[in-house]
């Protein structure tokens, strides 16, 4: 899941005007350009160089000076993530470019990686889109849209299986059809926060639930049904509810992936965040915590993340050459690597993670690594210059 799920990568909670700007001040106007807004974080403030700029492409120049590890998010009115940067350390500079539409935004910063974040508004001005976009672009956000809408269409008839075995009581048909009715949502995650509120729906941990929230009335999903298989042990008249409740959800996916706010910065950022989530979070068992699963959500990430970068690469290839042969080699090695852990090339049975040892979940953490610094230069190299 992203953004929604861990505690650390908490999706930004709505709070009152008022409460949105504390802690938040402006700096002066910056000489970098008309594009670049620089992003200054601290412990206690959230400092932007600019409260307008123009729509279409913009980069954030972020610093943290502060002594936490940071993130920052650029939101919709509604807490939509437009984009994110994630576990920026403390003393360290990151860049991420993105596109956005004009209207009004928000720039949050989330220092320690908790709580709601330091806001300050801020507004793209003008008409749209102001950086021409190359027509390459627009047709692999097209084909991207389709891949992501197959990933729906295709894990429907499976999670529905997996549905039937739980409503059934079947706890050993649910535990073999677990896995594998979520693959097609983990590949589509680099552009999960475009889906709305249906990451928390279907994916959410029980750690992820927000303050005031109760376990045994807010929590929906896998998350909850395979807490009941593995552990439990037991299937509840609440599971078999939430059964038909996780179609509902993944129907309702279904029908908004054709409306979904996808664009080139969205498609190279989101895959980018998804390999850090992986590197950082899921890497540790936290996710399958209970099934042990983790590596079939792995290989479907980087399948994700890799069809984005792929329908992407034409572009790049021309802008920055040398990223596009150090995202080759990388991807490459890291698929490599998971493959290691693969009864064979054409399945999608893996190792169950509890059976993998500390070195080489550091070795899994160092590969995703590896490919998610180069890929985080990948939306500046697919922006017309």
């Amino acid at each position: 899941m992203r953004a929604a799920r861990l505690s650390v990568t908490t999706a930004i909670a709505a709070v009152a005007a008022l409460t949105a700007v504390t802690g938040c001040t402006e700096k002066g106007s910056s000489a970098d350009g008309d594009r670049v807004v620089n992003v200054t974080s601290t412990d206690d403030k959230c400092e932007v160089s600019k409260k307008e700029f123009p729509a279409g492409h913009v980069e954030l120049a972020i610093e943290n000076k502060g002594s936490k590890v940071t993130e920052v998010y650029v939101l919709f009115p509604d807490d939509r993530i437009v984009t994110e940067r994630e576990n920026i350390g403390p003393g360290t500079k990151q860049t991420v470019t993105a596109e956005v539409k004009a209207g009004d935004y928000t720039i949050a910063c989330k220092p320690g990686m908790k709580g709601d974040g330091i806001r300050q508004a801020v507004k793209a001005t003008g008409k749209g889109s102001a950086a021409k976009r190359d027509p390459r672009l627009d047709k692999a956000v097209a084909a991207y849209r389709e891949y992501a809408q197959t990933q729906a269409d295709e894990t429907l008839p499976k999670a529905e299986a997996f549905a039937k075995a739980v409503k059934d009581g079947d706890i050993e048909a649910a535990k073999k059809a677990y896995a594998t009715s979520r693959i097609g949502w983990e590949r589509t995650e680099p552009v999960a926060e475009s889906f709305g509120d249906i990451d928390p729906k279907v994916d959410l941990r029980e750690d992820g639930l927000k303050p005031g929230q109760e376990l045994e009335k807010d929590w929906t999903g896998w998350h909850y049904l395979e807490r009941s298989l593995w552990k439990n042990k037991k299937l509840t008249d609440r599971d078999k509810k939430l059964a038909d409740q996780l179609i509902t959800d993944l129907k309702d996916w279904q029908k908004r992936v054709g409306k979904a706010e996808i664009n080139p910065t969205t498609m190279a950022n989101g895959a980018k965040e998804l390999l850090d989530e992986v590197a950082t979070g899921k890497v540790t068992g936290e996710e399958e915590r209970y099934s042990h699963t983790d590596l079939v959500d792995f290989k479907a990430n980087v399948e994700g993340a890799q069809k984005s970068y792929e329908l992407l690469k034409t572009v790049a290839k021309e802008n920055d050459p040398a990223l596009v042969t150090e995202l080759d080699k990388q991807f490459a090695a890291l698929n490599t690597l998971l493959d290691k852990y693969r009864a064979d090339k054409s399945s999608y049975v893996f190792t169950s993670y509890d059976k993998v040892g500390d070195a080489d979940r550091k070795e899994l953490s160092d590969g995703v690594n590896s490919l998610a610094e180069p890929l985080s230069k990948l939306a500046a190299a697919v922006v017309v210059k």
